[in-house]
């Protein structure tokens, strides 16, 4: 079943003519004509929907902390900077049916009692931010926007924010102090953003999955919503798969497909490309635990392995790993895991904001332990080091990007040792096979 990508073949979709003939905006007309806000917020609620950026917190409980007593202004903020390595499914929504993202606001406004909506775009998606602000022109000039909407009284308005290009302000709280013209750096919690968010005031930060997704549940209810997909994963969830596979792509799940089936499945990614060997999945985009082939298709106890929240995390961080962003990588058999885990360990040094000294110092030595291995200098105390200094930025820090640089470096070593002790005993070897060095070379042990 599609709920978000059933339209998204209609020639024209992304224009609001052909939107509103194929059904789109039908949400907002029965939100703001025949529920009230509380209405809207108990059926997300039964909906069971969870956030699709990567945490999968409980959407409607969220919006129920957000204060509504001190009579401050509201804000939704939409979180579109998505920037973490192997995750493209939100980019997608929003370049080739963007009134479904927009529609989702309106209705998510009008529940949360909230006049003013941003959406943070990374800043590198230009194009988009162009079919964004023509979308949202089209719904203000046909009333959907603006003062009192549909003659209903409610008003709104949406900002779009191109972002600095910075994956730290992925994180919610950085992405507020980027929107207020500040450093992005992430704030400490407590007070949460529903309490002292925005500008201080009450603010929801959900991600465009999770606000696209609100359309279909006020037209069809929570009760529907919750009968797809699993008890505990409600819904259909949007998938950025990648790698070695047939055939790459977005795909629109329902939540608790067989994993096995999602990857060799010709609806979905059509098996190993150049009928290799399956060799690890990143199932989560680039922060969540990889797992070799046998763990990823089968949970520790031999079941088969979910497209699901709580199945990919049967078994903690020890067999399991996370749905997260829904970023989909496989490697085939002849990827190093080694060079890919530096790869990754690159990108989160990089990006740290650097106000935490265990994620800023961590994950430069990080960089330069896994440079050392992938280069034929390092040794057997490198990957105990390694080990060591993972462990000491796991928990340790403001955000999560401490942990999201911590947890593929433990995983990868956990089930691949083998690979990085091949480095250290291989090194000439492990050269050749990486950078394609076809001469005699001199390496420094």
């Amino acid at each position: 079943m599609k709920i978000l990508l059933d339209k998204v073949n209609v020639a024209g979709i992304n224009s609001l003519d052909v939107y509103r003939a194929n059904g789109g905006y039908a949400s907002v007309e029965k939100a703001l004509r025949k529920m009230t806000p509380a209405e809207i917020i108990e059926e997300v609620k039964k909906s069971g929907l969870r956030g699709r950026g990567g945490a999968g917190f409980p959407t409607g409980m969220k919006w129920s902390f957000l204060d509504k007593k001190s009579g401050r202004p509201r804000y939704l903020v939409v979180n579109a900077d998505e920037s973490e390595p192997g995750t493209f499914k939100d980019r997608y929504l929003m370049e080739h049916i963007p009134h479904l993202l927009i529609e989702g606001i309106i209705a998510s406004c009008f529940a949360l009692e909230s006049n003013l909506a941003f959406i943070y775009v990374r800043g590198e998606f230009k194009w988009i931010i162009n079919i964004l602000w023509k979308a949202i022109g089209e719904a203000r000039d046909a009333g959907l926007l603006g003062k009192n909407i549909l003659g209903t009284g409610f008003d709104l308005d949406i900002v779009v924010h191109p972002g600095g290009g910075a994956y730290i302000c992925g994180e919610e709280t950085a992405l507020l102090e980027s929107l207020e013209g500040k450093r992005g750096n992430p704030r400490l919690k407590p007070p949460f953003p529903a309490v002292v968010g925005l500008y201080g005031m009450p603010t929801v930060v959900n991600n465009v999955e999770s606000i696209a997704a609100v359309p279909w549940i006020v037209l069809n209810s929570g009760d529907a919503y919750s009968k797809i997909g699993t008890p505990k994963s409600a819904g259909t969830k949007l998938i950025s798969a990648c790698g070695n596979i047939n055939k790459p792509g977005v795909y629109e799940i329902e939540l608790g497909l067989p994993v096995e089936e999602f990857i060799f499945s010709d609806e979905w990614c059509g098996g190993i490309a150049n009928g290799k060997r399956m060799k690890a999945v990143v199932a989560g985009g680039s922060s969540v635990p990889i797992l070799p082939t046998e763990l990823i298709l089968k949970t520790a106890n031999g079941e088969k392995r979910l497209m699901s929240y709580e199945s990919l995390q049967d078994g903690g961080f020890l067999t399991g790993t996370m749905l997260g962003s829904g970023g989909f990588i496989v490697y085939d058999e002849n990827q190093c895991i080694v060079r890919n885990t530096w790869n990754f360990t690159r990108f989160y040094h990089h990006e740290s904001c650097g106000q935490c000294s265990p994620c800023r110092e961590g994950t430069g030595w990080m960089e330069r332990i896994l440079h050392k291995l992938e280069n034929g200098h390092g040794s057997m105390s490198d990957i105990e080091l390694l080990w060591d200094v993972q462990k000491k930025i796991e928990g340790n820090t403001i955000c999560p990007l401490g942990d999201a640089a911590a947890w593929p470096v433990a995983s990868a070593i956990r089930h691949f040792r083998d690979e990085f002790e091949w480095h250290v005993t291989n090194p000439k070897e492990a050269m050749e096979r990486n950078f394609g060095i076809r001469e005699k070379i001199e390496v420094a042990v």
